[in-house]
């Protein structure tokens, strides 16, 4: 708990005192939750708190420590806080959401109980810039970067073939050049059959959309269900994919990645089972772009969303696990 002490210091000026909660008084609560979190007393604001430090990080669900917190506040009739060494942005959200009092030291302190709301090191990566790509044309550029066979390479192609290789309409690929030389990352070639050719090559093209923020995040929206559709091919994302591609260990959440239209067309026909924006046994991420259209460039038979569009999907992150597992990514298929 020094760590914590150090931060909340730092916060409110004075030292804080941070005592393990006796066992003498934890006899009133089940013993799975003595078990599961260190719990500890201190005083914030002049306020007697409960802190709740989970033991297994790995083992972190927002409904059942809701529950927990629950039991705990009207035990002891305090506010219950939830400290966190990490926490990956969508469950931050989720906890926010929840308004459950939560701490992550050094990054950010939430704690509506006693209207305390401190955020520090969660802006986003990108830099700000009102260009960005759109859809279809970061698909293009990450076309460009991924593909290493010449003889399909984006010079090679027109219009009319990227639109029929990228499953677009010829306008949309036109929006898209258009969209991509404004950022001036192309240059077009030709008359009547037109031709575009990138300005950098693939190591500096990445760096370039890393550093101006042109990147978009592919994923659109993300939603819980408690079963997968069996009639729509569905590419293992976000987390479970990020395993896939570095050293990281899979988390308990599942999660898959589905173009914007077949999930529309899955919530029309009602084949989404307890669909919900907090919790579910598989999680849903709706993309702006097909995710299978990269996938099979990379892997003729893909099981996983393509490592970049993973990558800028979790741009902004702050988790020190995520970021190693994103340096990896790099290592591997870029350099």
């Amino acid at each position: 708990m020094e760590y914590l002490k150090t931060y909340l210091k730092e916060i409110l000026g004075e030292p804080i005192g941070i005592e393990r909660l006796p066992k003498n008084q934890l006899k009133v609560m089940p013993l799975y939750i003595y078990h599961a979190y260190n719990i500890y007393e201190t005083t914030l604001l002049n306020q007697h708190v409960i802190l709740l430090e989970n033991k297994n990080v790995d083992d972190f669900k927002i409904s059942q420590t809701d529950k927990h917190i629950e039991l705990l506040r009207e035990a002891f009739s305090m506010p219950v806080v939830l400290v966190l060494a990490q926490l990956a942005s969508y469950n931050r959200l989720r906890l926010i959401d929840k308004r459950i009092n939560f701490i992550v030291p050094g990054k950010q302190l939430f704690i509506p109980d006693l209207m305390m709301d401190l955020r520090e090191s969660f802006a986003p990566y990108k830099k700000q810039n009102k260009e960005t790509l759109t859809p279809s044309a970061q698909l293009i550029v990450l076309y460009h970067i991924l593909n290493r066979d010449e003889a399909e390479a984006i010079k090679n192609l027109s219009f009319k073939e990227i639109a029929e290789k990228l499953v677009y309409s010829s306008m949309a690929i036109t929006k898209a050049v258009e969209n991509l030389k404004q950022l001036d990352l192309i240059e077009v070639q030709g008359l009547k059959e037109k031709r575009i050719s990138f300005v950098y090559d693939r190591i500096d093209l990445w760096k370039k959309l890393k550093e101006n923020g042109f990147y978009r995040d592919p994923v659109l929206k993300r939603v819980f269900v408690d079963e997968i559709p069996h009639d729509t091919q569905l590419l293992r994302s976000n987390e479970s994919a990020l395993t896939e591609y570095s050293d990281m260990n899979p988390s308990r959440q599942l999660f898959f990645a589905i173009e914007k239209n077949a999930y529309y067309a899955l919530q029309k026909s009602n084949k989404l089972v307890n669909e919900n924006k907090y919790e579910g046994r598989y999680c849903l991420e709706v993309w702006k772009y097909n995710p299978l259209t990269l996938a099979e460039i990379f892997n003729r038979y893909p099981k996983i969303v393509d490592p970049l569009s993973l990558f800028i999907s979790f741009m902004g992150d702050s988790d020190e696990r995520i970021e190693m597992a994103l340096e990896q990514i790099e290592e591997k298929y870029l350099w």
